[in-house]
């Protein structure tokens, strides 16, 4: 076997964080060797788990030149002061998402990886699935015509069945998380929205809480989008469902496609047997989730699908237009960064 890619864990309050050291503790070919969080007690959960040392700096991790990567799952608000000093000693990043609180801090984010060089990957594992491959393989060959509509959802009952009392209830600060609910959870349509059909130029919502269980932490909420090319786009995002059948609805003048319970159902004029009537199952293999494909790339696998730090730094940006059109119940252009 080759030499293990060592890496450190920085920041272990991100609810994702007990999957992650499990796939961790998966792969024979890295090695965490470093865990450290501004709550020592939350780090020290990890340490055995993972066999490494607890440290009480996270300049230790950017010091020690045989750490090759870094494993970023803290408050959102602490993203900035991990990822800057780890991109400038030159370590590969695995953020979680969201990168910024906003598209600012976001921007500086991406900025300083991009310049470093350095490998990054944040968690949008739903570009991996295969529907979501599908689709996007059918949009580039044309098969939709103009695109007119497209819908995406990503919703759960994290808020009805408390999900984030006690250990991750910083989800659900504004001032840590920098969105609520609509954000966690929609940041992922957002992304296959972008990835899908490019740039928007407006958005608004309409952003609610429903139970009240996390304070004003919003639980729901249902953005509209308007994309550079002319498409209209709506998302739908929430702790506050009790179920959630159909996540994805895309509309062109030469093609639908539907996802119901984990279906694929396409319609198109010119693809013989597509009627839309029952699930299409002539799809791309998924990919490895998107913490995968970052240990992929740590370990030199060739041509892994990443996501790019200016990637993530646009979501950031248009999540936050859609919070600000929500409180002002107007239409708000996403700030642009060159």
């Amino acid at each position: 076997m080759s030499e293990q890619k060592r890496l450190a864990l920085l920041g272990c309050a991100h609810i994702h964080t007990p999957g992650f050291v499990k796939r961790l503790q998966e792969r024979p070919d890295v090695k965490v060797a470093y865990v450290w969080d501004h709550e020592a007690a939350r780090a020290a959960q990890w340490v055995d788990a993972l066999g490494a040392e607890q440290i009480s700096d996270p300049g230790t991790a950017y010091g020690d030149e045989k750490i090759d990567g870094v494993i970023i799952c803290s408050e959102t608000n602490r993203h900035e002061d991990l990822v800057l000093p780890a991109a400038a000693a030159h370590k590969h990043l695995f953020v979680e998402k969201p990168l910024g609180i906003g598209g600012d801090d976001a921007q500086r984010m991406a900025q300083a990886i991009e310049a470093a060089g350095v490998l990054f990957q944040t968690g949008y594992f739903q570009r991996g699935l295969p529907a979501h491959l599908f689709i996007k393989q059918q949009i580039e060959a044309g098969s939709f015509g103009t695109i007119t509509r497209l819908r995406h959802s990503n919703c759960h009952n994290g808020s009805l069945g408390d999900w984030f009392t006690p250990q991750w209830l910083w989800m659900t600060d504004m001032a840590q998380a920098g969105v609520g609910a609509f954000g966690d959870l929609g940041t992922h349509s957002l992304d296959i929205m972008l990835w899908l059909l490019g740039d928007v130029e407006r958005v608004t919502a309409s952003i609610q809480v429903a139970t009240g269980r996390y304070g004003d932490c919003d639980e729901y909420g249902e953005g509209l989008l308007e994309f550079s090319n002319g498409t209209v786009g709506s998302l739908a995002a929430g702790w506050v469902d009790v179920a959630h059948p159909v996540n994805l609805i895309i509309s062109g003048t030469d093609a639908h496609a539907y996802v119901a319970n984990g279906e694929l159902f396409f319609k198109n004029t010119h693809l013989e047997g597509a009627t839309g009537e029952t699930p299409w199952t002539d799809l791309p293999q998924a990919w490895p989730h998107a913490f995968e494909l970052f240990l992929d790339a740590l370990v030199g696998k060739p041509d892994v699908p990443l996501v790019s730090a200016s990637e993530a730094a646009v979501r950031s940006a248009v999540m936050e237009a859609l919070y600000v059109g929500a409180q002002r119940k107007e239409w708000v252009a996403p700030k642009k960064y060159t």
